[in-house]
Order: structure tokens, then C-alpha cells, then sequence
């Protein structure tokens, strides 16, 4: 067995294979960048190693850096995680040229795997079924344009190397092809350093089912059932559950011997994702399932495959590594129960979900693991007071709850997600609370363009903060007002004094203290709270709504999480919420609502900007790698101006209505700040 085993990979899935180690007695040995350098990956393991800068390819992506620290500590093994260098065959033959154990398959089975045009041929001569489409090596615009048409509209551009949905875009017809096919290039060399596409056939309504595979070297190999992907957006999963739903037996058993036969046609060794695209025929399909691509490497969503099965992947790779058989035969494993995990990203679906950096200043998971009864895991990387940086994915945790049926599972989730916190940035919570608990996903209705279909249900417009809201963020304010005065007044030489009292108490009356709220919504209306102490340390307070209500508050101590726990009596009710202030910006969780404020200082007369009036600004920081327009150019609303790439996607800065641009301010290639002003159009209204 393997003694020390080397992470090359940070964040979740590092602290994920760094427990298991533990469990079985490895010592680990964690990789980190400088921005990285205080991260929890690096706290969990028993040694630590700086590989180089922030960006990725400074540090993560060097082979060189990641060798070299295993040579330096004693790691027999290095185990890839996902992303990164995990599907990089010259990595796992440089491993074995250092003598080192790599977990994971073969180069040659990685390299079999890692172009999607030549993995659809291999496939087809093993008899795997596959979709329409193109994979040749013509790359020709031309070309490309004509099969599409010969295909058919619309199609499918995915970039041949890496995955992730990244350099895979969408042509509904042929004007619009040539657009799409420059983007996908775009991406999938900023990617994977290779801008091959191939085109398929865009199903109509397809589910994501993939098979998980495991082989061993001594030529067994087995499938541990299937995952249902198909809510994804913009190609990047966002709920996966396990067992699919409403897969008969007869066609799961049909697909795991497809998925088996083809990690034996590339002399497949370890843990292994099969995709397939299965066209159902209650949405009008044919029934069949087709070859999608081959994951060489451990899912994102392994853990409901772990959580049905009873077994621990991880473990199953550390020992197959080490050449080790199979730990069961295929008849020795079943399904138990039915598990659903999403995917808690920093990213602010009311603005096209975009990525989020900053400080997770508060930070609650719901109870997990023993505490939840088995039903619930959380698999994270971060901790309260860690930062989100720019250099990489965005994602704070997986969310993974189990119960014996999917009903169940589902009602886990929606608990679940309404016991968790995420302040300091914006996150996708209420978006993944929306899937939870939409008609259709009870229903267990699921294709791959679910959330473009339910778009309005999932995505309403942002509503303005209710009296509730409202009043446990004035009681709260003024809670926290009352504790400052009471600190500062032990400070003094007189704390008895009537000037240090915390109430509203004045020389001939009460004086009521108004609060202002903004809830950054477009267009929102400041809301103001009036409120005055009484006698008996509770509040009188006045809603924007008129409504007038007696209200008492506490905070409650939360040592798990070193914050409070707001508690309030307001107009006879008991209200509670999660609490989080830095500063005049605050965060208020309700069960599954997540209300950002900003108490506005009415002394304060600064204006912010907030992009308007025609300037343009960057919604993080980026580089340019396509500008649009020129100055001069007439443009429409809605039209593309600036593309930026950043948090490894490409981000389009669009007209916010017609006019004429006065200056472009930056040039291909530039690397921008948050907020940069990129642009200036003048508005036809002007």
C-alpha cells in the first residue's frame, strides 16, 4: 500500500482525497500557491509544499514544480483530483518516469480519452453508440460551416480537448454559426491550449446520464451504476443524484455494459466516467442513449455514487493504484437508496450568474455526517474568513444529502439548503433552492435545458426586502448599537452617566432613530425604518408598509460558528435569522433566502457610480480578448461590445441600450481591474 501520497490539486477535492488518506493511515503531502498558502487543503494535510504563484499555470499546471516537491518528500504516489493536470497524459507518464505511483489510468488510456474526435472513433469501432455528427481533423470554417448544415441546425460546437463546458457553445442556425465557432475556438484555447472543435447533432430534449467505471490491472472491471447530470447550465452541472430516475433496468444494464466495454477498449485502469446523452422517448426522442465522452478521472459528483453504493471511491482508486484487485464484482454491488448533490457556487444569479470574489465572512453549513444521521455531507475546501480569489473556480462546496427514496432525497435537500449560509458575496442558494423545490423537479421531468426552460420560475425578479426583513434588520442594527455604546461607556470614568444610556431617552422626550436600508436591487427605492426605545429595553418600530409593531430582540450565541444568531418577538411572532455585518454592509439568512443590505449613513453625500449612464464598466477583474465595436459604431441594445475572459469563462459586456460609442478604452490582450470602465456609449436619449 501506498505509505505517502502527494495531492496535486487544491480546494475540495484535495481536502476530500486528504481524509480518506488519513482513514487509511497515508501520510499526505498537499501542493499550494500563494494564494493558497493559508487554504484549508494545506492546513488538513501532514506537510505542505509552495509550488509557485497564483495563477494556475505558475503553480497547479507545473509539472516540474509538482515533481520536485514529491521527490523532496518522500511521496511514493500522487493523486491528480480533478481539473488541473488530472486528465494530462504527459504528466502521468512524467510520474512514471520518476518512479511514482500516479492514481489514475494509464497515459495511453488518458490520451485514448482526451480528444473528442478521436475518442468518437475509437468508440464507434467498439461498437458504443454514438450522435451524429462530425469528427474529423478539418478545421476549416468552411468546412465546419458545411457539415453543420449537413447535420443539421442547431448543432453542437464542443472544443475536442478537456471538458467542463468549457469552448462548447450552441449554433441554432447557420447566421449565427460562424459567431458561435469563433467563440468556441476562443475558449478552448485559453482552456486547453488547442482550439480543435467537432460538431454534433443538438438533441431536443436529452438527459445527461453517465456511467461510473472502475478497472483494476489485473483485467476486472465493473460499473457502479449511473448518474442523472442533466441540470446543467451553460454545460456545467448543477444537481446530479444518483440512482437516474426512470431508467428501467433493462436500459441501465444496457448502458454500464457499454460504458465497461469501453474503458476495455483502451485498456482502462481506476475510476472512470462514461457520458452519454439518452433521448427519451416521453419527450419525443428515439429511446437510444449515445457516446458523449470519457471522463479519465475521479467525477465532481463521485459522491453520490458513493453515497448509493456503500463504498468510498477514493479508496477503491488508492488501492487499485497501488495493484490491488477490485474490491467487489459487479454482482456483489447494488444500489441503496437515492442521493442528490448541487453544487454551492460564489456567483450572483440575479446578475447572469456572475462569478463572485471576496471574503466569505460568514460562512453555515447544516449539521452533516454523524450529526445528520448519514443524510447529509459536505465536501469543502473552505472555512469562514477564506477568500474566493479570481485564479480559480469559484465553488465553495458539493451539498450532498441521501434518504431511501428520491422523494425523501428531495426533501433532505430543500432542508439542507435552507441550512446554509454563505455572507460576504453573493450565491447561488436561492437558484439551487428553486430547482429543489420546482414542480418539474419533483416530477423528476429532467433534460439538459431544464433551467432554460423554467428560466422565469427559477429567476424571478429580485423582490424588495418584506416588513420582516426590514425589521429583523432594524432590530438588529439597533441591538448592535445598543452593545457599542454599552462598551464604550465601561470605558469611561463616569459608565453611570445618562449621556452613555443605549435607549433614545432625551432630556423631555423620546426621539425616534430612523434606519435606511438598500437592497441593491435596479431600481429600488432606499426603505426606511423608524424606531424608539422604550423603557423596557424592547422597540417601537414603523415598517416602510405604515405598519406600526412592538418588537423585543436577542442574538444567540453560535460557538460552532463564532456569530449570532438574531432572535427576535415582532408584533407578537417569533422571528430568527442568521446574521453576518461588516461595516454598513449586512447579510440576513432566512430559511433559504439569503437578503443583502446596505444601512445608508445619511451624513454620507458621496454618489457611487454604478455603471450607468453609458459607461461600461468590468464586472471583475479579467483581460480582454475581443473587442466589438469601435468608436463611432452605431449599436442596439443588448449587442455585444467587449468580451473578457475571467474565472477561466468568457464573459460578454453588452449595450445596455441603442446609441453611438464614444471610446473604446482598452485593447485585446489588456488585463483590467474590477470595475474598470471599458467603454462610453452615448445614449440616443442624451
Amino acid at each position: 500500500m501506498i505509505d505517502t501520497l502527494l495531492i496535486a490539486n487544491r480546494g475540495e477535492i484535495a481536502c476530500r482525497v486528504i481524509r480518506t488518506a488519513r482513514r487509511l493511515g497515508i501520510r499526505t503531502v498537499a501542493v499550494y500557491s500563494d494564494a493558497d498558502a493559508g487554504a484549508l487543503h494545506v492546513a488538513m494535510a501532514d506537510e505542505a509544499v509552495r509550488i509557485g504563484a497564483a495563477p494556475a499555470r505558475d503553480s497547479y499546471l507545473r509539472m516540474d514544480a509538482i515533481l520536485d516537491a514529491a521527490a523532496r518528500t518522500g511521496a511514493q504516489a500522487i493523486h491528480p483530483g480533478y481539473g488541473f493536470l488530472s486528465e494530462n497524459a504527459g504528466f502521468a507518464e512524467a510520474c512514471a518516469a520518476a518512479g511514482l505511483i500516479f492514481v489514475g489510468p494509464p497515459a495511453s488510456a488518458i490520451r485514448a480519452m482526451g480528444g473528442k474526435s478521436e475518442a468518437k472513433a475509437l468508440m464507434e469501432t467498439a461498437g458504443v453508440p454514438l450522435v451524429p455528427g462530425y469528427h474529423g481533423e478539418e478545421q476549416n470554417s468552411g468546412v465546419l460551416a458545411a457539415e453543420a448544415a449537413r447535420i443539421g441546425f442547431p448543432v453542437l460546437i464542443k472544443a475536442s480537448a478537456g471538458g467542463g463546458g468549457k469552448g462548447m457553445k450552441v449554433a441554432t442556425s447557420a447566421e449565427d454559426f460562424h459567431e458561435q465557432l469563433a467563440s468556441a475556438k476562443r475558449e478552448a484555447q485559453a482552456a486547453f491550449g488547442n482550439d480543435r472543435v467537432l460538431i454534433e447533432k443538438y438533441l431536443g430534449r436529452p438527459r445527461h446520464v453517465e456511467i461510473q467505471v472502475f478497472a483494476d490491472s489485473h483485467g476486472n472491471c465493473v460499473y457502479l451504476f449511473e448518474r442523472d447530470c442533466s441540470i446543467q447550465r451553460r454545460h456545467q452541472k448543477v444537481v446530479e443524484e444518483a440512482p437516474a430516475p426512470n431508467l428501467p433496468l433493462e436500459l441501465r444494464q444496457e448502458m454500464g455494459a457499454a460504458a465497461v466495454a469501453a474503458a476495455k477498449a483502451i485498456g482502462y485502469v481506476g475510476a472512470g466516467t462514461v457520458e452519454f446523452l439518452l433521448d427519451p422517448v416521453e419527450t419525443g426522442g428515439d429511446g437510444r442513449f449515445y457516446f458523449m465522452e470519457m471522463n479519465t478521472r475521479l467525477q465532481v459528483e463521485h459522491p453520490v455514487t458513493e453515497y448509493i453504493t456503500g463504498q468510498d471511491l477514493v479508496e477503491w482508486q488508492l488501492r487499485v493504484a497501488a495493484g490491488g484487485a477490485l474490491p467487489l464484482s459487479q454482482d456483489q454491488l447494488a444500489v441503496n437508496g437515492h442521493a442528490i448533490e448541487v453544487r454551492l457556487y460564489a456567483e450572483d444569479p440575479d446578475k447572469g450568474f456572475l462569478p463572485q470574489t471576496g471574503t466569505l465572512s460568514h460562512l453555515r453549513f447544516p449539521p452533516a455526517g454523524p450529526a445528520s444521521g448519514g443524510h447529509v455531507r459536505v465536501d469543502t475546501g473552505v472555512r469562514q474568513g477564506d477568500v474566493i480569489s479570481i485564479h480559480y473556480d469559484p465553488m465553495i462546496a458539493k451539498l450532498i444529502v441521501w434518504d431511501v427514496d428520491r422523494p425523501a432525497a428531495v426533501r433532505r435537500l430543500r432542508q439542507a439548503l435552507a441550512g446554509t449560509e454563505v455572507g460576504g458575496l453573493a450565491a447561488n442558494i436561492p437558484f439551487l433552492a428553486s430547482i429543489a423545490g420546482h414542480p418539474a423537479f419533483l416530477a423528476a421531468d429532467l433534460d439538459t435545458r431544464f433551467i432554460e426552460r423554467y428560466q422565469a420560475d427559477l429567476l424571478p425578479p429580485p423582490a424588495a426586502p418584506d416588513d420582516d426583513v426590514l425589521a429583523l434588520a432594524a432590530l438588529g442594527v439597533l441591538l448592535e448599537r445598543k452593545a457599542e455604546t454599552v462598551a464604550a461607556a465601561a470605558r469611561t470614568n463616569n459608565p453611570w452617566s445618562p449621556w452613555a444610556t443605549a435607549d433614545s431617552w432625551r432630556l423631555n422626550d423620546a426621539v425616534a432613530e430612523v434606519l435606511t436600508f438598500a437592497d441593491g436591487r435596479e431600481g429600488g427605492e432606499p426603505q426606511e425604518v423608524r424606531a424608539c426605545r422604550r423603557r423596557d429595553g424592547g422597540f417601537d418600530i414603523t415598517l416602510p408598509s405604515g405598519q406600526e409593531l412592538a418588537g423585543n430582540a436577542r442574538f444567540e450565541a453560535d460557538d460552532a460558528h463564532g456569530e449570532g444568531r438574531l432572535v427576535a418577538e415582532v408584533g407578537g411572532r417569533r422571528l430568527t435569522a442568521g446574521w453576518s455585518r461588516r461595516g454598513r454592509e449586512l447579510d440576513l439568512f432566512r430559511p433559504g433566502r439569503h437578503h443583502r443590505l446596505t444601512l445608508i449613513d445619511p451624513l454620507d453625500v458621496g454618489v457611487v457610480d454604478a455603471g450607468g449612464g453609458g459607461r461600461l464598466v468590468a464586472p471583475m477583474p479579467g483581460k480582454v480578448i475581443a473587442v466589438l465595436v469601435a468608436a463611432g459604431d452605431r449599436v442596439e441594445k443588448g449587442q455585444g461590445l467587449v468580451v473578457l475572459e475571467a474565472m477561466k469563462m468568457e464573459h460578454t459586456i453588452k449595450a445596455q441600450g441603442p446609441g453611438t460609442v464614444e471610446s473604446v478604452r482598452y485593447t485585446v490582450g489588456d488585463q483590467v481591474p474590477d470595475g474598470a470602465e471599458l467603454i462610453i456609449v452615448k445614449g440616443d436619449e442624451a
